[in-house]
Parts: structure tokens; C-alpha cells; sequence
């Protein structure tokens, strides 16, 4: 049975931002036009609005999108304490955005994702789905090695249990009903990738050709997608756990045949050392054993920070709010 919803529904667009002063006057004239016209055919009301999230730039970025507020409707923002990474500054909006819309698009500030895909993830949410993801069609536009490594972290994370979709970053529509579920998970590490799909309801993809990158620097250099990659790993599988397990009993195993080896060689009188082997035996044990001491440490860690239970965002300000205290 399909679900009831409003014909036009009110449409929030919450874009994170960090650094972003070179595209972000280009970002707001191709998605003002996007806005204009999806509310001329009727898929959205004319009170849906792109919310920047000021995600403590140190360039002109928050000046640009308080400016962009107070010349253009379809556009506010918020402005976060300081900086405190993308996956938490994407919450931070999708959290404010789901008090004010029915249903969020998220999407990256750098003109890379397709806004044209907007117009049929609209129409798959009309069609009753509360979740419509995003998906690359294709990588032919990256370097053979960004294809490589960005498809191996896609398979390496489904290898260690974390349900994700293939090829799908963080460009989605979402249902305030999927927000409000989305409220009540409370970690610190977030992976929201793997987050959505934990909540279920209906849902369905829209295939679309990312973009050459507008201007500016890319914000997820290797090492930063490396960190990403293992944070959502150990925020949502423990398998590396599992193998630790494993391997320590794979070496228990063989240090039990070590032993009878040495009590025959002993017994048959061969008693000089063999220096290669025990050299080899020493530097292996003690290097599995760092190994996994270190993603026994991460996890702990991980535990360590969900137990403070601080805050993941602080608000500085909301401009949704202080536009409606002006209309006052």
C-alpha cells in the first residue's frame, strides 16, 4: 500500500562546508535554478531551502553564505562552534533541516554530484520510498588508482559485514520519518553510509555521472579516506576482532608444533640452534602480537569515546531561526 504524502513537499538541501569560498557562489547559482524550477513544476513547496553547514572554515565561507541568506530565499545556513569533521557537520544539518522539511537531500558543496538527480529521487520519494540513494553509474572520470581503491573499499567494507551500498558516498533523499529513527542513534563514530541502512523502510537508488570538481581541493585525500574507511569498519563490524581471535589461534597451533619439533630434534641429538628460524619466529610473533594489541586499542577506544557521550555538534548559529525572529 503506498504511503500518503503531501503533493508538494517541503524540500531542505543540507550541503556541509569547510573551506568552500571558491565554489560556493557557483554552487548557489546552478542550485537556485534547480530550486526554481523543481517548485515551478510542482514537485516541491516554494518553502523548501538549501542549508549551508559552516563546518568552522577558515576562509570567507560562513561571510559568503550569510551574505547568499540575506540576498537569496531558497538559501540559509548554520554555522557550527568549530570544526568538527564532515560526517558530524552532515548530521548537525540533517538534524535541524528534519524540523523544518518532510523530506533532506544531502549532497557535497563541490558541484560534483548531478543536481539534476534531485528530479528523480523527488519522484522515487512520491512513489513511496523513504530513502532514495545516490549511486555512481560509473568512475571512468577517476585515475585508475582513485577507481581502484575507492571500489576496493566499497567490497573490503561489505567483506567485513558493514551493509553499504556500492558506489553510493553520502548524496541521498531522506524522509523526516528515516530522520527522526535517525535521531535515536547516539554514537560518536559515525559511518552514516552504513547508518541508513540499518534503519531500513523502503528504498531505492538513482544512477547518475559525477562531475569533474568545480574549483578548490579535494577535502578527502588518501589518508583521510583510509581513516574513513576504518572508522566505519570498526564502527559497525567486529570482525577484525574475529580475526585477531584467529590468527592467535593459528599461532598457538603452530607454536605447539615448534615444541614437538624442538623435543625431536633434541632427542636425536641435533641440539645447534637454528639462529634463522628463531630470529624469523621472534620478530613475527612480536609483530602480529603489536598488530593486535593495536586493533584491540581502537576498539577500546572507540568504547572510551561513547562513554563520555559528549555532544557530536554545537550550533553557533542558525540562520533559519533568526530569519523568522527578523519576521517577527
Amino acid at each position: 500500500m503506498k504511503k500518503e504524502v503531501k503533493k508538494q513537499a517541503i524540500l531542505y538541501v543540507v550541503i556541509p562546508c569547510y573551506n568552500e569560498e571558491e565554489v560556493l557562489m557557483e554552487t548557489t547559482r546552478q542550485l537556485k535554478e534547480k530550486m526554481e524550477k523543481l517548485v515551478k513544476d510542482k514537485a516541491i513547496s516554494k518553502e523548501s531551502k538549501v542549508m549551508y553547514v559552516n563546518d568552522g572554515s577558515k576562509d570567507k565561507t560562513w561571510e559568503l553564505i550569510e551574505e547568499i541568506n540575506k540576498k537569496e530565499n531558497f538559501f540559509t545556513g548554520l554555522c557550527l562552534s568549530r570544526n568538527r569533521g564532515h560526517q558530524n557537520a552532515l548530521l548537525a544539518g540533517l538534524m535541524v533541516a528534519k524540523e523544518y522539511a518532510d523530506i533532506v537531500i544531502s549532497m557535497d558543496a563541490d558541484l560534483q554530484d548531478d543536481i539534476n538527480a534531485m528530479d528523480e529521487m523527488i519522484k522515487k520519494y512520491y512513489q513511496g520510498n523513504d530513502i532514495v540513494y545516490g549511486v555512481r553509474s560509473s568512475r571512468k572520470k577517476d585515475t585508475l588508482f582513485k577507481r581502484m581503491t575507492a571500489e576496493g573499499f566499497y567490497k573490503f567494507m561489505q567483506k567485513m559485514g558493514v551493509d553499504i551500498v556500492f558506489n553510493h558516498a553520502d548524496y541521498r533523499l531522506t524522509s523526516k520519518r528515516v530522520l527522526n529513527y535517525l535521531e535515536n542513534y547516539k554514537e560518536v563514530n559515525l559511518f552514516l553510509r552504513g547508518m541508513f541502512p540499518l534503519i531500513g523502510f523502503s528504498s531505492d537508488v538513482v544512477y547518475y555521472e559525477r562531475n569533474e570538481r568545480f574549483a578548490g581541493e579535494s577535502k578527502y585525500p588518501l589518508k583521510k579516506m583510509l581513516s574513513f574507511a576504518w572508522d566505519g569498519i570498526t564502527s559497525f563490524s567486529v570482525k577484525p576482532i574475529k580475526m585477531v581471535l584467529s590468527i592467535g589461534i593459528l599461532i598457538f597451533v603452530v607454536s605447539i608444533l615448534i615444541l614437538v619439533y624442538s623435543l625431536v630434534v633434541k632427542l636425536l641429538g641435533n641440539t645447534v640452534p637454528g639462529w634463522t628460524f628463531i630470529i624469523c619466529s621472534i620478530w613475527i610473533v612480536a609483530g602480529l602480537e603489536m598488530l593486535s594489541l593495536g586493533i584491540i586499542g581502537e576498539y577500546i577506544g572507540k568504547i572510551y569515546n561513547e562513554t563520555k557521550a559528549r555532544p557530536r555538534f554545537i550550533i553557533a548559529r542558525n540562520l533559519v531561526e533568526e530569519d523568522k525572529d527578523e519576521r517577527r
